[in-house]
């Protein structure tokens, strides 16, 4: 049987709650992208040209620490990363991830969860820098995304 991986970088908790939804229509494991330093209220303020993620997002090459690896990665045939859409793209952060985990040979799924921006420059952001990984499709999702819709993208 395929396993399948839900991997999720969450700042404010709404990324999270459509992981956790996913999760549960595809019957996979979560593992949530946590930073070593938690972003805070102030650190998320794009308006502020010296906030914390407008700083890191500047900085396309910064790549936060995270607090923890996969374990046994080996055993996931589909991995489904999600995370809030930042400066038209995936937060730095999901670099960081994606780079200190080996995805080579897995079916990747792309989701984010957005007020306005669609997936598509992340997606291709990601298929650009990451050219040797099998990026399947990308989605933006909501809370409300029904169980049904999901396995239907990701089945």
């Amino acid at each position: 049987m395929e396993k399948t991986l839900v991997a999720y970088f969450s700042a404010s908790g709404v990324t999270k709650t459509v992981a956790e939804k996913i999760s549960k229509a595809v019957e996979g494991d979560l593992f949530e992208i946590e930073p070593v330093e938690k972003y805070t209220d102030a650190d998320l303020d794009w308006m502020d040209k010296n906030s914390r993620s407008t700083i890191e997002m500047n900085d396309r090459s910064f790549r936060p620490p995270v607090k923890n690896k996969v374990e046994n990665l080996e055993d996931y045939q589909k991995v489904v990363i999600g995370f809030p859409v930042w400066w038209y793209t995936a937060p730095t952060i999901i670099n960081t991830f994606i780079e200190e985990n080996d995805l080579t040979g897995k079916e990747i799924y792309v989701f984010c969860t957005s007020g306005s921006s669609g997936v598509d420059g992340s997606l291709n952001d990601l298929k650009k820098t990451y050219s040797n990984l099998n990026f399947i499709s990308g989605k933006r999702l909501t809370t409300s995304i029904d169980e049904g819709e999901i396995s239907g993208w990701i089945k």
